[in-house]
């Protein structure tokens, strides 16, 4: 008996090992080429354990983010906020070393490329890629995803990296939702199994309300694009303005049974203020999107279930604002290791999905670069005509007797970059007063 015990602990022990060593950089990167540079530390190494082991915690995303920064001549982090529980918000921006050593002047010139005042030709004109993760903080396979891509964009050496970094600049975000992530992170990370229990009424799926999900308020941050209520979407806000990005990717998850969806979504619940270029930019980037995943042999949909209509959330937002959102639901695991209608689906898995569609976002933009340069361009131009036949110029706007609400309103148009006018006097307009202090006039010409 005590020899049968000895050989069950073993072979417990050796199917931990056999999984361990299945997790590797090349698990999650198989079909890159070229070299890393030995100088940037791996996540492993840093972390101590291979992405996909653990959920990691928004600290210690945050620790490798900037070990990253610190080792790597392609990437300048900034801190752009603070959560409600304090952690900080983090923007990596990534490019080739020649692109940071003048990031302000290109910035410059992209939003004078938008606004049709850039002399520079097309051709030399850089896109601009934000890629967000994890906006649900149990959504957790995207920001964890961040720690491989940022890793990747970093260290490797291959010369088709090195030259779309040339053309492209990342405005890298790791994780919308901080205090969600670490939240969940820590549920899953308290009742994981070993060996991984998959049965989905394990405790470990069963995650304690109010979940991971929302930040700290339990709000969804995914429905604050619009009304830029919380610390975390002021911060992402006023870096989409500040930047007027090509592409955004919005990475989330699903229910466990599903398998992969990218947009376009249904084509009927597209928002008709949406131009019909924008929809067909989404498609095409949509082909390498599933290019990436029949590679690696996943499964994947695109125009069912999800739609492209409201704009207060991260896939629709940029589509009203001349960019393309993307949104990607990968089938979540909510957890290590859990069975599905497709069999066991584990947490590695998940994530070197959406590594696998952050790469074909970046190629997608890089191939795409002047059809994307010239979209938005073609948008601001749109926009400033239409403005010009309308016959209303303006919204002449009041909340009387109610200083709060008025100073809250501008305070959205402000965070959205939109100009108004506060006029310095009462007026009167088809017998309506609009008190001077208490109105507010928004013109319709204007970029934003």
């Amino acid at each position: 008996m005590k020899k049968l015990t000895h050989i069950l602990i073993l072979l417990a022990l050796c199917t931990g090992a056999v999984h361990a060593q299945d997790l590797s950089l090349s698990y999650y990167l198989p079909f890159e080429e070229g070299s890393f540079n030995p100088d940037i530390p791996t996540p492993e190494q840093v972390l101590g354990y291979q992405v996909g082991e653990w959920h990691v915690s928004h600290d210690r995303l945050v620790q490798y983010m900037y070990a990253l920064a610190a080792a790597s001549d392609r990437i300048l982090i900034e801190k752009t906020g603070r959560t409600h529980e304090n952690r900080p918000l983090l923007l990596l921006t990534i490019s080739s070393p020649e692109n940071l050593q003048h990031i302000e002047d290109i910035r410059q010139e992209h939003l004078a490329w938008t606004e049709g005042r850039s002399q520079k030709p097309l051709a030399e004109q850089p896109a601009i890629l934000y890629q967000g993760y994890t906006i649900h903080g149990n959504e957790a396979s995207g920001a964890n995803a961040a720690l491989i891509m940022a890793y990747y964009l970093a260290a490797s050496q291959d010369p088709g990296l090195e030259e779309m970094l040339r053309h492209v600049v990342i405005l890298f975000d790791p994780c919308y939702n901080p205090d969600g992530m670490n939240r969940f992170a820590s549920w899953v990370n308290t009742h994981k199994s070993f060996p991984p229990v998959s049965d989905p009424q394990s405790r470990e799926f069963r995650e304690a309300w109010p979940q991971g999900r929302t930040n700290h308020y339990w709000f969804d941050l995914n429905r604050d694009w619009l009304p830029v209520q919380h610390p975390e979407s002021r911060a992402r806000i006023a870096n989409f303005h500040r930047w007027r990005p090509n592409v955004l990717t919005d990475h989330h998850e699903m229910g466990t049974n599903s398998t992969y969806f990218f947009q376009p979504g249904v084509p009927q619940r597209t928002n008709p203020l949406t131009p019909a270029r924008n929809q067909e930019l989404t498609g095409l980037i949509a082909q390498f999107h599933a290019r990436a995943l029949d590679r690696l042999g996943s499964l994947y949909y695109s125009k069912e279930r999800y739609d492209d209509f409201y704009y207060g959330k991260g896939s629709t937002f940029p589509d009203i604002n001349g960019s393309i959102g993307i949104l990607f639901e990968q089938a979540s695991s909510r957890g290590h290791l859990q069975q599905s209608v497709h069999g066991e689906l584990s947490f590695p898995f998940t994530i070197r999905n959406q590594v696998a569609t952050s790469l074909s976002s970046l190629r997608a933009t890089y191939e795409l670069r002047e059809e994307l340069l010239q979209y938005q361009q073609d948008f601001f131009k749109e926009a400033a005509r239409e403005a010009e036949r309308d016959e209303t110029q303006a919204l002449l706007l009041a909340a009387p007797n109610d200083a709060g609400r008025m100073k809250a309103f501008l305070d959205i148009l402000s965070r959205h970059s939109i100009e108004f006018l506060l006029p310095t006097e009462d007026l009167i307009v088809n017998g309506d007063t609009f008190p001077q202090g208490q109105s507010c006039l928004i013109p319709f010409r204007q970029s934003s």
